[in-house]
């Protein structure tokens, strides 16, 4: 069965490791053309999202194929978790073709207590695009595809987002972490969206593609393989 990596921040693998994030959402590139005049060349084709709402793709596949090409995946595939990792012990050339016997994952210190571990030793963090499949501590099984606009989301979708509570009624904001709070789960969701994608990446009101999904046994997936 095919793996494709995918990349987490560290509260959201928080969120996944609590079974509060079911769902994840990225941008669909390239984005659909959004004009009438649309003109294409012999070996496209344009499927209308909405009035108005194109995307181009190869007249080799049907339009109402499009979902089918998610670059994450469909139903029953796997997705491997990236995230920000670091080797704590030194790489062991008897071990494993010499990867490194343990990790460490940013996502385990909440408060950003990274300096060292109990031996004193200091940690070298490294970005999640680097970490290799044999540091993956996560596997997710995807159950749902499909693509719709960012703003589109639902009360419910964006608390399977995985957001996080601020006391026991409100939604917390991931741009005034920590001094502000919302009631509504929308709101609290767009701080986070844009606390990743920048400044107006929520007012752009992409399509996007929304993967929902449940996490299995990373071990038993290893062990498979």
């Amino acid at each position: 069965m095919k793996e494709r990596p995918i990349l987490f921040s560290a509260p959201m693998v928080r969120a996944i490791l609590d079974g509060t994030k079911t769902q994840t959402r990225r941008v669909v590139k390239p984005q659909p053309v959004l004009r009438r005049d649309l003109s294409v060349s012999d070996n496209e084709l344009a499927w209308q999202l909405s009035p108005g709402s194109f995307i181009i793709c190869p007249n080799t596949r049907a339009p109402e194929d499009f979902e089918k090409r998610s670059p994450y995946g469909q139903p029953g595939g796997r997705l491997w978790v990236r995230e920000t990792f670091c080797p704590i012990y030194p790489q062991d050339p008897t071990y494993n073709g010499g990867e490194p016997i343990e990790y460490d994952y940013a996502a385990t210190y909440k408060h950003g207590d990274r300096l060292g571990d109990s031996l004193g030793i200091k940690k070298v963090w490294k970005p999640s695009i680097h970490m290799p499949r044999a540091a993956c501590r996560i596997v997710l099984e995807v159950t749902g595809v499909r693509v719709e606009r960012l703003q589109d989301i639902s009360e419910a979708d964006a608390i399977a987002e995985g957001i996080e509570r601020s006391g026991e009624c409100n939604w917390c904001d991931y741009l005034d972490y920590g001094y502000n709070d919302f009631t509504n789960a929308r709101y609290s969701y767009r701080t986070l969206w844009e606390s990743i994608n920048g400044a107006g990446s929520w007012n752009a009101n992409p399509w996007v593609w929304v993967i929902e999904f449940k996490r299995v046994d990373a071990g038993a997936m290893k062990q498979a393989a």
